[in-house]
């Protein structure tokens, strides 16, 4: 292992966050979106998308604003990436830790940058830090009817269909 993951890995694990076998020190080489992103690890590179939230598309209201947060927080940095598989969608998928601890989609949901999907999780926290977000305003929940990724793109593809 590299100096540099060590280090990360040491980080982590005084941070109470213990590294498990299956987690992979990845390097982050590009945010295509708030939940996107495309991570170099064990000599290769694969597009990852956060577990369990999407975010606004980037011609949506807050898509440019969940992409550079999300960059401000990963981008060009060392994270730890927890239970990467590929998803019903065939994409791979997966918890991206911040160096303290944190997950990466916890944060972009508490700051009202992404929704829980609905059908995606039974992350509890997960599911009171956006009902926490919507009663502050939040992000997208200062919009009066903000509308879901999931819903916006559906009426895209029905418009060129």
């Amino acid at each position: 292992m590299k100096k540099c993951s060590a280090v990360l890995c040491l980080i982590l694990m005084l941070a109470g966050t213990t590294v498990v076998r299956a987690d992979v020190v990845a390097r982050v080489l590009m945010v295509h979106e708030g939940d996107r992103l495309t991570i170099h690890h064990q000599g290769r590179k694969d597009m990852v998308y956060l577990r369990n939230v999407d975010c606004p598309e980037l011609k949506q209201s807050y898509g440019k604003q969940a992409k550079r947060a999300t960059a401000a927080y990963i981008a060009n940095r060392e994270v730890v990436v927890r239970d990467l598989k590929r998803d019903r969608q065939g994409r791979m998928t997966a918890d991206i830790l911040l160096t303290d601890g944190r997950q990466i989609a916890h944060e972009l949901v508490k700051e009202g940058l992404a929704w829980v999907q609905p059908d995606g999780s039974d992350d509890q926290a997960l599911k009171d830090m956006e009902e926490l977000a919507r009663a502050a305003g939040k992000g997208l929940w200062a919009e009066t009817n903000p509308v879901s990724p999931w819903k916006w793109r559906a009426t895209k593809s029905a418009r060129h269909n």
